[in-house]
């Protein structure tokens, strides 16, 4: 049996059989896979306990609903609402690994909280009102965090100029472009707030995460020698 090398000096032992990386879209598929199961089986819990969980989402402007900015996306007000959050939930969600496990990691971190945080301060905007008092409001569900990946989608490419990740934000613009009318007030019991929130922060995201791309690009533009006057 043959040594092979690894890039190191001659003869020096490869990996050992089966020790090679997962492709990167198996690994995305199963994380994001993991993260709707995890998804299902809290909802599961929740009805099982009579949906006792649910009151722990953000609560704008009260200082015990800032908790509800770390859990809020793991709670669903029933199963309807976690069915329709579970198909683009899977979709978006893988596409945004395949630009990176860490970038998924990091982007997701960025969404959840800035776009969580966002909810807490306008989540009561737009919100009834009782004899001149704000009716008490309570944000949950993992559509911000879709919102947040869907506009990541579709920025991130311009920002790096990858030809496929363009391809992916146009792809994704034209078949869940229709969505983002969510961020705009005006169906009853629907966080357009959480989705303006999650969006912006899915923006800003993109932009964040691009860094190493953009720096490269900027270093590869030629320098123009200073012009001198008469």
């Amino acid at each position: 049996m043959g040594l092979t090398g690894t890039g190191g000096y001659p003869g020096m032992a490869g990996p050992p059989a089966g020790s090679q990386k997962r492709p990167v879209w198996l690994v995305g598929g199963l994380t994001i896979v993991s993260f709707v199961v995890l998804l299902w089986v809290i909802e599961l819990f929740d009805s099982l306990t009579g949906h006792r969980l649910d009151s722990n989402g953000i609560r704008p402007l009260e200082t015990d609903g800032l908790t509800g900015i770390l859990v809020a996306p793991l709670l669903h007000s029933n199963w309807e609402h976690l069915i329709a959050n579970t198909g683009p939930a899977l979709v978006l969600g893988f596409l945004m690994t395949l630009a990176g496990l860490s970038r998924f990691l990091f982007a997701t971190a960025i969404i959840w909280v800035l776009g969580g945080v966002g909810t807490w301060l306008i989540g009561n905007v737009g919100a009834p009102t009782y004899n001149g008092v704000v009716v008490e409001t309570n944000h949950i569900g993992a559509s911000g965090l879709i919102f947040g990946w869907l506009t990541f989608l579709i920025v991130f490419g311009f920002f790096t100029r990858k030809i496929w990740e363009i391809v992916v934000g146009v792809v994704v613009l034209f078949i869940y472009g229709s969505i983002l009318l969510g961020v705009l007030p005006g169906t009853f019991g629907v966080s357009w707030q959480g989705h303006l929130c999650g969006a912006i922060a899915g923006v800003l995201a993109a932009y964040l995460l691009s860094g190493p791309e953009r720096k490269t690009r900027a270093l590869r533009r030629p320098v123009r020698p200073p012009s001198l006057g008469a």
